[in-house]
Formats: C-alpha cells, sequence, structure tokens
C-alpha cells in the first residue's frame, strides 16, 4: 500500500524512457503532479499523451545543463507553486575498457550521471530550503557498490553520486528535507543501448537478457520511499534481480 503520494509534485529528468518513465506512470497513478524533463521531446510528448499530461508539465533537459535543470524546477514551481520530490535520473552507460581512452565517453558519464545529478540538486534546494521540505532522491546503481572491467568510469560517476548524496543527507537536516539513494541492478532499460565498446556491450547484452528485470521494479522502490512517514527518511536502497550474483 502506497500513501503520502497523492497530490505531491515530482519532477523527474530522463522521463522519456527506462526507470524515468515507469515511475512516470505509477506516480500518475497514485495522484502525484509530476513535471518531467528529458532530451527526447517526441517521447516525452508520447509519454503525456497516454498519461493525459499537460504539455506546460513538459520540458526539454539535457542534464549536462545547468540551466536547462533550473527550467525543469522552474517550471514546477510555476505551475504548482512548490516542489515536494526530486528524481535525479537521468544517466548513461558508454562503459569500454580503459585502455580504450574513450574520453568523450568519459566526459559525457561525468556531465550527464554525476554533474547532472548536482545540477539537479542545485535547481531544487533553493525552494526546498525556503518550504521547509522536500525529497531528493538520486539514482546510483549497483555498479556504485561494485566494479567490473570495462565500467570503471561509470562506476566512478555511481560511487561519486552515492557520497554526495550522503553528503548532501546531512546538510538538509536542519531543513527537514529528506535523501534517497536508490541503486538498482540488472534492470530492462535502454541503458544498455549507449555502452560503446563492442565486446562489452556484448557481453553487457548477454547478461541482462539472462537476469534483468522490468523497471517497474524501480518504480516500487520510488515510491517505497517516498510513501513513509514525514519522520521517516529511507537513506539507501540497493535492488538487484533475485539471480542476479554481481
Amino acid at each position: 500500500m502506497t500513501q503520502n503520494i497523492a497530490g505531491k509534485v515530482v519532477v523527474i529528468t530522463g522521463a522519456s524512457s527506462g526507470l524515468g518513465e515507469a515511475v512516470a506512470r505509477r506516480l500518475v497513478e497514485e495522484g502525484a503532479k509530476i513535471v518531467i524533463g528529458a532530451r527526447r521531446m517526441d517521447r516525452l510528448e508520447a509519454l503525456a499523451d497516454s498519461l493525459g499530461l499537460d504539455r506546460a508539465a513538459l520540458v526539454r533537459t539535457d542534464v549536462s545543463q545547468a540551466d536547462q535543470v533550473q527550467a525543469l524546477v522552474d517550471q514546477a514551481i510555476s505551475l504548482h507553486g512548490r516542489v515536494d520530490v526530486l528524481i535525479n535520473n537521468a544517466g548513461l552507460m558508454p562503459s569500454s575498457p580503459l585502455e580504450k581512452r574513450d574520453i568523450a565517453a568519459w566526459d559525457a558519464m561525468i556531465d550527464i550521471n554525476l554533474k547532472g545529478t548536482l545540477y539537479g540538486i542545485a535547481a531544487v534546494l533553493p525552494q526546498m530550503q525556503r518550504q521547509k521540505s522536500g525529497h531528493i532522491i538520486n539514482v546510483a546503481s549497483v555498479a556504485g557498490h561494485k566494479v567490473g572491467p570495462g565500467g570503471a568510469v561509470y562506476s566512478a560517476t555511481k560511487t561519486a553520486v552515492r557520497v554526495l548524496s550522503e553528503g548532501l543527507r546531512q546538510e538538509v537536516k536542519a531543513y527537514n528535507i529528506r535523501t534517497t539513494i536508490i541503486s538498482p541492478g540488472a534492470v530492462a532499460t535502454e541503458l544498455t543501448g549507449s555502452v560503446t565498446d563492442a565486446d562489452t556491450a556484448q557481453r553487457m547484452k548477454a547478461f541482462y537478457e539472462q537476469v534483468a528485470i522490468p523497471p517497474e521494479s524501480f518504480a516500487e522502490t520510488v515510491l517505497f520511499a517516498m510513501s513513509q512517514p514525514e519522520a521517516v527518511d529511507i537513506n539507501e536502497i540497493l535492488f538487484r534481480p533475485t539471480a542476479q550474483e554481481y
């Protein structure tokens, strides 16, 4: 059973597919007011149409650009006067062995996975401080707990998300703001499609085909964290498919 969801204003980055789309759908079912951002407006528009959302709740958002993340949050405030929850979800995984020296992919992971998370925090924190309430949910990964061949930079960004989230947790207590890190294992999304190295991509594809679980599993963890009484702060959730060893 979920509670404390209906009526909440929730901003979601990376909402055009995968985890973001799944949680958007689930939150609308529970009566939340969502404002969603992603780079692919056509996908956002299709999602909005299927959920009956007004187009004003859609903002083209590249999270590597701080001003675009701010515009997403500002739109939520303009529409609803507050932001109760931010879900920092946007991410990509163009993994490859370090010896391949794929510097462009390294930069992209740092810009989107890490800096994008920071930009979300920066955009929403002043409003939540004024409200004296709020909940920031940062999406990390099992890769933020364990690293494997080809995944060094991705794991580094997701470990960094966990570290900055813990620092944030300690800093926002005076404002009654809650923080949650969610670290999924193998979930069936488009994330593996961003892997650039052919050998790594083949290995990841085979692994995900064997064990990956639906993105709705992520949505349920978000709702679990959100639905707790205001005095309860679920700080970290690590979940995997039952069949996943890594």
